[in-house]
């Protein structure tokens, strides 16, 4: 019931809001006879604000039309290259006319971005795509809104994205050979699980896994994320933040938990800061500063625009990650498409290195969650794994940001690429013992000796950062 009375209330707040945006113009133009008014900026700038208050907030495009490589705009074009029924994997794929940069382009890793499904759209990674790009091929999980999927499409669990990902990496395998893989908050649970069951299959599981900020072990160190989970029973969280899709969406009828529901969430954790934001965004607008007024809509744009989530996989996350800790106590079990059950085990993963990072002021997960994975990935040889503890960087810093581009994507791209070019050399050195003729051998050879320029140059460091190595626990 209160889903339709949210939608209620939106559609009769839907004509004043584009009463306020027509005000806000007519009062802010100085040719039209109501900007003559004295009062004319301050109640054009009362009427913005009402407008953003009440408008409502549609999916952001991610808009990456170009990118710069050493100093060459390289064109960007956008691609579904998977559709499932919840999810789209979309493909950043760069374009170039200039020989050498294509050259370059073609050699660099292939990285699949597992964005979180926890309220927000995959777009909350814009600034994490668009630095990337420049030194890779990159590829994200773009997850949708479930109030859009039909019931016919059925259910969708937290097994079922654990499946997604595996599918996606064995995509990515296929073209390319392996790939890296980057999860970022939410995902970092489920993608640690798609990576340990391949590995227990003895599939080729990928070069490297990153690890941002997420709940791997959600008992270190709990935030009020944290404290939520386990202060309120599963069946509270089933009784109170469940509701059923109205009949105005495709998805009518599917079990969600709302993401008005969700924002309502976000915005409490810290309702002054957004007071003083939009108190300010009122007097920019009475000071014409086109740049922090800007600034602003964007960043609620995309902050604002949240998604519903199936409430099957919202459940069920609560319970495995934040309630039972199923996967810190090994009793963890996924289905699989095949339909057979299987133990998620960290401990088989053995060829992936590992990297985690973390954000020193992070509120949502607090230090040491994500770093717990190096307890779990005891197969994982100590010296293939390094944790990052980014200064001053909160959650939303270690992946977006100042500090995600000049403190964390130096130490993520070295990483990468440092295991990469290691795969280079061992690839080489594989050719050159085969009995091929003289061209293949000094290919070969050439090709190690590259690689091994690359992780040279890789070795100076990067300011204003804490990383270490994670010694293995005997």
């Amino acid at each position: 019931m209160m889903y339709q009375i949210y939608e209620t209330q939106r559609s009769l707040m839907e004509p004043f809001a584009d009463f306020a945006q027509a005000a806000a113009k007519m009062y802010g133009n100085p040719l039209s006879p109501l900007g003559q008014n004295p009062f004319a900026q301050r109640v054009s700038a009362g009427f913005g604000l009402l407008y953003r208050l009440g408008k409502d907030y549609e999916k952001p495009v991610f808009g990456l039309q170009t990118v710069p490589v050493d100093g060459i705009d390289v064109a960007i074009h956008e691609r579904v290259e998977i559709d499932k029924p919840f999810c789209e994997l979309r493909r950043f794929k760069r374009f170039t006319d200039d020989p050498e940069t294509l050259t370059k382009l073609k050699g660099q890793p292939a990285v699949l971005i597992v964005a979180p499904l926890s309220g927000h759209h995959a777009t909350l990674l814009r600034d994490t795509v668009k630095t990337m790009l420049k030194d890779h091929k990159v590829y994200i999980t773009d997850w949708k809104n479930a109030r859009l999927v039909p019931l016919s499409e059925g259910e969708f669990h937290l097994d079922d994205y654990v499946n997604y990902v595996q599918e996606f990496i064995r995509h990515l395998q296929a073209r390319y050979g392996n790939c890296h893989v980057v999860s970022v908050c939410q995902p970092t649970v489920p993608v640690l699980a798609a990576v340990s069951l391949m590995a227990s299959r003895g599939e080729t599981t990928p070069l490297t896994m990153t690890m941002m900020g997420g709940p791997i072990d959600a008992r270190k160190m709990p935030t009020s994320v944290n404290n939520l989970a386990t202060n309120k029973s599963h069946d509270w969280f089933k009784n109170n933040v469940i509701y059923r899709v109205p009949s105005n969406y495709p998805g009518a009828g599917r079990r969600v938990y709302p993401g008005f529901l969700q924002h309502t969430g976000f915005v409490a954790m810290n309702p002054s800061n957004h007071a003083r934001s939009h108190y300010d965004y009122f007097n920019d607008l009475l000071k014409g500063d086109d740049v922090s007024t800007e600034a602003h809509r964007k960043f609620y744009d995309e902050y604002n625009a949240v998604l519903d989530m199936d409430a099957d996989y919202y459940l069920e996350t609560i319970r495995v990650v934040f309630q039972d800790f199923c996967l810190v106590n090994g009793t963890w079990d996924v289905k699989g498409v095949d339909g057979k059950t299987e133990r998620v085990r960290p401990q088989d993963i053995k060829t992936t290195a590992l990297l985690s990072v973390e954000g020193e002021l992070d509120d949502i997960s607090g230090l040491g969650q994500t770093r717990a994975v190096h307890e779990l990935c005891t197969g994982v040889p100590a010296s293939q794994q390094r944790h990052l503890e980014a200064k001053g960087a909160g959650h939303y810093g270690i992946f977006s940001g100042r500090r995600w581009r000049e403190v964390v994507y130096p130490e993520v791209k070295r990483f990468i690429l440092e295991h990469h070019a290691a795969k280079a050399v061992i690839k080489a050195e594989e050719a050159a013992t085969k009995p091929v003729v003289h061209a293949a051998t000094h290919a070969a050879a050439h090709l190690k000796t590259s690689a091994s320029k690359s992780v040279k140059a890789l070795s100076k460091p990067v300011a204003k950062t804490t990383t270490t190595k994670v010694a293995r626990k005997k």
